[in-house]
């Protein structure tokens, strides 16, 4: 698991909900990869991450993987432990929007969370799905394999404070230089 955090459902539910009520066009793209923008903003300020989940090197840039499973367990493609949970929260509609039934519970948010997500909705959310895949294609996602798992130290490096990050990194699962 990434940086000594366990992948949490629920807070992804929630991140997934905040994300969904502030943009125009709350698609699985956009909302994967606001998630991803979010979650390098955090790792380059504080050395952590906002959701904690794997990113998978897709054809439209990275994907996270289990909020995927998530959102299309919603849609009806298969199952997800917390699935009741999170059909409870939103809908799918034109099979890859989502829509909010409720509000995020903020609770599951610290103050470097909201202000991570904040930026990547500021600096991402209105971007068009083209320029969206394009920024997202770092170094790290074309270090990856399609389809394969992208590996943390890698989105390290692609964050604004590299040194920073990969220093967290590395302290939080002792790897060596």
């Amino acid at each position: 698991m990434p940086l000594g955090q366990r992948f949490d459902a629920q807070k992804a539910i929630e991140a997934v909900l905040y994300v969904t009520q502030r943009v125009r066009d709350p698609s699985f793209h956009r909302i994967a990869k606001l998630l991803y923008f979010a979650d390098k903003h955090k790792l380059a300020a504080c050395g952590g991450l906002v959701i904690a989940d794997e990113y998978v090197a897709m054809k439209h840039g990275p994907v996270p993987s289990a909020v995927y499973d998530l959102l299309k367990c919603v849609r009806g493609d298969g199952a997800h432990r917390a699935g009741d949970s999170a059909r409870a929260a939103f809908g799918v509609v034109d099979s890859c929007r989502i829509a909010a039934l409720r509000e995020p519970n903020l609770r599951y948010f610290s103050q470097a969370d909201l202000e991570s997500l904040d930026f990547a909705l500021r600096e991402y959310g209105q971007l068009p799905f083209d320029e969206l895949t394009r920024l997202s294609h770092d170094g790290a996602w074309q270090s990856a394999d399609e389809n394969e798992f992208m590996q943390l130290e890698d989105i390290a490096r692609a964050t604004s404070k590299p040194d920073e990050a990969l220093a967290a990194v590395r302290d939080r699962f002792s790897i060596a230089s």
